[in-house]
Order: structure tokens, then sequence, then C-alpha cells
């Protein structure tokens, strides 16, 4: 079957053609002429297997051939559970709707807020947004749903493991009961299809893959190694088999930024993303992992759903997640849209329990594979403590400065604390700069300073009201501790 066949427009099959498709795959094909009747639809299937063009080239072919959003209307939302996966919708939007007259918008926090509610006031046709910022939108008044025509939940599941069901509930009381509903996602849990139960009607359920199922693409493999030797590993398996651009994927923002600043030492062009990074240092990172400037990006899993790269050929667990389905979703970077990916993981002795789940769920056994003799001698480089405050990307090897680095905190220098009530003073070295002592070797006005460089320091010890010794002076110009030393 080819796109011809699905009843798209002439517009938008030129549009598929520039992007380099010839053929649609099965949730296309099961997809596009359901939306393009109008019947809400509810679609699993594995991630890159061309879920977002499965909604978004109908969803615009509809909103063509009616009226232009006015001042402040949206038409059609998309809501999506990321940032990443945001900006990876409007990216196919603005593609397939190049020769369209219809604008589109996208909206996320972690970005200033005015250009969003600049672009929304003129009205937008697709409104791309995560539920966070849409409703601080909404909130300010910015938009209206009144003649919203389509809804679409991307990657739902997911949006209900990071807690947004209550901001989905509080968005679906915005919007009129008459709208078209779709939801799309790589796997449909029992929580997902509770949410389904009071949004969709007589849906048309597509499922072209079994339920948490990895692509057949994708070869999986691991390696039982020492928490302790992960790094050193991940460093050999990079140099000897030529990874040029692999994805790796740890289980906490320290852990990514940690691993991201071993690597850079060690020479790799990497950047680490996660949700503690602004938005711009999260883009750039994206950026030159996609261009070829980094080698290795480093991720949690909250970027995994919204990680496009075609032709991505290694992926990287360094660390098993604790949820199992989020093991599919880390290893559907690679091998999309019908190109072959390898997933490497590295398990270690604590990880066994995750293992057996992961495999439980897949359904089939990793294949485990023989650990290589790391060089003797040469530990894996130690990354240095990890900071209270994040750091951005680290990157090495591409003469980029990164400007948004914190700068070190300065060193506040100690005061000398004043000696206690009975006389006792202090000792001042000739460097002018440190005290000590016990009141044994007191250095008097005029007087040179026993461990001192042979000039002369004043400290002009004082009577306090309560008899005790005053802090000395520090010493200063010969003027100034003269007049020092007299009051």
């Amino acid at each position: 079957m080819d796109f011809t066949d699905l009843g798209l427009s002439s517009q938008l099959l030129e549009a598929v053609r520039l992007q380099g498709y010839t053929t649609p795959s099965p949730i296309q094909i099961q997809a596009i002429p359901s939306v393009l009747k109008g019947r809400d639809v509810m679609a699993a299937a594995q991630t890159g297997t061309g879920k977002t063009a499965a909604f978004t080239l109908p969803l615009l072919q509809r909103l063509a051939a009616g009226r232009k959003a006015g001042s402040g209307e949206v038409r059609a939302l998309v809501l999506t559970p990321t940032r990443e996966l945001a900006a990876q919708v409007a990216e196919s939007v603005n593609a397939y709707g190049s020769r369209l007259p219809l604008r589109s918008a996208v909206v996320f926090g972690g970005v200033g807020i005015n250009p969003q509610i600049n672009a929304l006031r003129r009205g937008v046709d697709v409104l791309i947004a995560t539920p966070g910022r849409l409703l601080d939108l909404y909130s300010q008044g910015t938009l209206t749903f009144s003649r919203l025509e389509i809804l679409v939940l991307d990657e739902a599941d997911r949006m209900l493991d990071m807690g947004f069901i209550h901001d989905i509930r509080r968005i679906l009381g915005l919007l009129p009961a008459q709208r078209q509903n779709l939801m799309f996602s790589a796997t449909f849990s029992d929580e997902v299809r509770r949410l389904a139960k009071g949004l969709v009607h007589q849906a048309h359920e597509i499922a072209v893959t079994p339920r948490n199922t990895a692509a057949e693409t994708v070869q999986q493999q691991l390696y039982r190694v020492e928490k302790a030797q992960k790094t050193a590993l991940l460093l050999h398996l990079i140099h000897t088999q030529n990874w040029s651009q692999v994805l790796v994927f740890t289980r906490t923002k320290h852990g990514a930024d940690r691993l991201a600043r071993v690597l850079a030492k060690a020479g790799i062009g990497t950047a680490a993303i996660h949700g503690n990074k602004g938005q711009g240092a999260r883009t750039r990172a994206l950026e030159g992992f996609k261009n070829g400037t980094l080698q290795v990006l480093v991720a949690t899993d909250i970027a995994a759903r919204g990680l496009d790269i075609e032709q991505l050929p290694w992926v990287v667990n360094f660390d098993l997640p604790n949820v199992p389905e989020d093991y599919v979703h880390r290893i559907g970077r690679t091998g999309r849209a019908g190109a072959s990916g390898q997933a490497v993981s590295l398990v270690g002795a604590d990880e066994t329990g995750q293992l057996a789940d992961i495999e439980k769920l897949i359904g089939r056994r990793i294949a485990r594979e023989t650990l290589p003799v790391l060089p003797a001698g040469k530990p894996a480089p130690q990354a240095a403590r990890v900071p209270t405050v994040p750091e951005p990307a680290a990157v090495a090897g591409d003469g980029v400065v990164n400007r948004d680095a914190p700068k070190p905190a300065r060193k506040r220098r100690r005061r000398s604390r004043p000696a206690a009530a009975g006389g006792v003073g202090q000792q001042h070295s000739g460097s002018g700069n440190h005290y000590k002592g016990d009141g044994a070797n007191v250095t008097r006005p005029g007087q040179h300073s026993p461990q001192g460089n042979g000039r002369k320091h004043q400290t002009a010890p004082a009577k306090n009201g309560n008899g005790g010794a005053r802090e000395p002076f520090r010493s200063r110009s010969n003027g100034s501790a003269r007049r020092a030393a007299k009051v």
C-alpha cells in the first residue's frame, strides 16, 4: 500500500515525499483513514513505528478544510508529557503542514512565556503543549477552547506515570464535549484504559504489536559487570567497537552528570540531559548529538520519550530502570522506522531483580555477552564530587565553551576570632594575613614578629570593656599602622 491509497491531499502527499517516506507503516495504514472519517482512535504501537505521522497527517487535512483559528482560538490540541516530545511533534506538524495555510505553536515550561502568549493571541490551528504550561497560559486568559475540534493525547501512559493525571482531568474539564479524541501511545496500561473509558467514544482501537514488546529490529544484549567497573566497560566498548553515536541512560540526574564528566574527561564529546537542565542547555545538547558534534548523550528516563534521532545505532542502559516498561521505551530510541539498532545493558549484581522483571515483561531472555578483559592498571577516571547544584552539559572535544556552567563558590577567608577574656592574645605572622598563638609570643607595636620576615607589624592589643583583649589590627601602611596603634 502507498500513501496515495490513504485518502491524503496532494499537499500532504508532497510533504511526505519531501520527508523521504514512500510506504506507510502498519499504524499509519490503520489510523489515518479512521481519523479522516472523524472517528475517535485509541492506538498502541511501538516507539519508532510512525505514531506521530499517524495522527499529524489526518489532523492537518481535517483542519485545512475548516475555518482558520481566530484571535486566542485553538482548533486542535496535542498534549505531550515532555518538552522534547512536544518539540518533536511540533517539528512534524511544521514539516507536514508546510504547504497548508495553518498556524501552529508549541508551548512548554523552562523558556520565556511572553513569546508563547503573543503566538496564542493571534490564534493557532494546532497547539502542542505540556500540561503544566498549558494551564498557566489558560489561567492568564491567553487562549480559549470554545472552537476546539480535536484532542490528541500522545504518550498517555507516560503522562500518567509522571503524575499528570490531575492536570489532564482539569484540562478535559475545560474542553467542549463535542470533539474528536485520539490517544496514541507505545503501551496501554490498565490506568490508561480507565482514563480512556471517559474520554473516547466508540473508538477504533488499534494494536499493531503486542503490548510492551520491543521492535524486532533492535538487537538486545547485556553484560554482567560489577558496579565499579561499569564506566571502564563503557569506555572500552566505545573505543573498541567504534561507537560514533550512542545514547546512554542512567537512573538518576546526578548519575547522568557524573558519567558525562567522566566521559568528557576521557576525551569523548559528551552532554547530559535531564529534568534539572534548563531548556536552552537541553536543546543545545540534543542539537549537538544530532549533528555529530557530540558522540555521547547521557539521559534519564524523563527524556526517553522525546528523543527522535534518525538512524541512532546504539543505546546503552548504564543503569537498569526501576520500571520495566521504561526499558522498552529506552531501547525504542534505536531501530526506528525499520532501521536496525543495538541495545546494550550493563547489569550489576544489585540489578538482578530489575533484569528479571524486564525479561518477564518482554517475554524473552536477553543475550548474555562475555565480559571483555579491561586494561589492567587503568581504572576508569573518577568524577569529582557531585555538586549540590546540577551542572550543565559537560562537553569535550568540540571546542565549545560551556557558558552556562555555574561559577565555583568563592572560598571565604576565615577571620581570626577575638581572644577569650583574660588577656590571651594572638600571634601575627610576618605574612600579614595569619594569626595564631596562645598569648606567649604576642607581637607588640614596633616589634619584629618571631616568625615573620623582619618587618614591623602592629597588632595594638587593647582592653575592651570586659577586660578582654581586643582583636588585633591587620598590617597596614606605616602611617595607618601608627594611627591604628594609638586608637
